[in-house]
């Protein structure tokens, strides 16, 4: 997950009110239900020792919600009596409600609920040309066409020599629209920055135009045997889009796994545990954080200071690094934050599956050794 919208709430003291609400059933609620939620957040944060403004702040944003359309839910990070973010989820968030008031933002749920939301691209592909589609958890909308050649497409049954000469004229057509197909499907994932493409269509038409994109892409392409001209029922998006999730977990795990042994001069690549993070935390070393959400360290009590590389096990950990006065914070909420300062990405794993790494649940790999 790319963590640079998260900059804005790093540019600001703490403490913070970290919301996360479900609105997948906003529609059909009540104005008075959607108020006393509002309420409800406004009052949990309250009894956690949230200052009035903020509270009011949390209490207005959601009220306001009543006019989005977000189908899963929403997250809102506040501080001094003001919202600063409310990135839409893509998943709803479990229970209906949860707030927390601590002196960074609670920020690791959106790994979860906001992070691995694959957008991709749909291609119905026929023999005159495609549609595109950009799917993503919260909708789709078109994102172009291409229109081939148009004649000749249809091939014929007899044998003689301008049959034959005229069916090569066909196979030309076929391999130029594929090829016209494949160069603005390229553009269209560059553009749109899509996770994943989807090809729609007959076998052959799918296939020459897979063929024909991009070394890079390849990996990222899927085929359907949905027929012309149909459309992929949400359910086939979904499903797509979880098993790229998936794949692209377990690749991560993958590496990691791989990367915890010595090299053969001696190098290891990849940490994990809350005390071997920190360090590498400090020297802006992660190249890649890997947070297993349910793990057993993830919520272990670290000390922080006002500068992303400030963290300690210990409160006297952070004087020797500037920071007499430190906070208490989650461990995975500090090390995300000093990850957004070095521009490195973050990665839940849960998709992956049960697997016994990383330690604690919290893991990294590194840039240099």
């Amino acid at each position: 997950m790319d963590l640079a919208f998260l900059h804005p709430l790093y540019e600001h003291p703490g403490p913070w009110a970290s919301v996360y609400v479900d609105t997948s059933r906003h529609t059909e609620a009540t104005p008075h239900e959607r108020t006393l939620t509002a309420q409800a957040a406004a009052d949990r944060l309250a009894e956690q020792g949230a200052d009035e403004p903020t509270c009011r702040a949390v209490r207005d944003a959601l009220s306001e919600l009543r006019h989005s359309g977000d189908p899963h839910g929403r997250a809102l990070f506040a501080t001094g009596g003001e919202v600063l973010l409310d990135p839409p989820l893509a998943a709803s968030p479990p229970g209906a409600l949860s707030t927390d008031w601590s002196a960074l933002p609670h920020t690791a749920p959106l790994l979860d609920l906001a992070g691995e939301d694959p957008v991709c691209v749909v291609a119905y592909i026929d023999r005159r040309g495609a549609d595109f589609e950009l799917r993503s958890a919260l909708g789709s909308r078109g994102a172009g066409s291409v229109a081939g050649r148009q004649w000749p497409i249809h091939r014929t049954s007899t044998a003689d020599w301008s049959e034959r000469h005229f069916q090569l004229r066909v196979e030309n057509t076929w391999e130029h629209n594929a090829a016209e197909i494949a160069d603005a499907l390229a553009v269209c994932q560059e553009e749109t920055r899509a996770d994943l493409l989807i090809l729609v269509g007959d076998d052959r038409e799918r296939r020459s135009v897979h063929e024909r994109l991009p070394q890079r892409l390849h990996d990222r392409t899927v085929e359907t045997r949905s027929g012309t001209g149909s459309r992929l029922l949400d359910e086939e998006v979904e499903r797509a889009r979880a098993e790229h999730v998936h794949r692209r977990a377990a690749e991560e795990l993958r590496r990691f796994k791989a990367a915890r042994a010595p090299d053969a001069d001696g190098h290891i690549g990849a940490v994990e545990g809350v005390p071997a993070l920190i360090e590498a935390a400090r020297e802006h070393r992660i190249d890649e954080l890997l947070i297993r959400p349910e793990g057993s360290e993830t919520h272990r009590e670290v000390w922080v200071g006002e500068n992303p590389d400030q963290l300690g096990l210990r409160r006297t950990e952070t004087k020797p690094l500037g920071e007499p006065r430190p906070w208490s914070a989650r461990a995975d909420d500090a090390l995300l934050r000093s990850v957004v300062a070095t521009g490195a990405p973050a990665l839940s794993v849960t998709a992956a599956g049960p697997e016994d790494a990383p330690v604690g649940g919290l893991g990294a790999l590194l840039r240099w050794s």
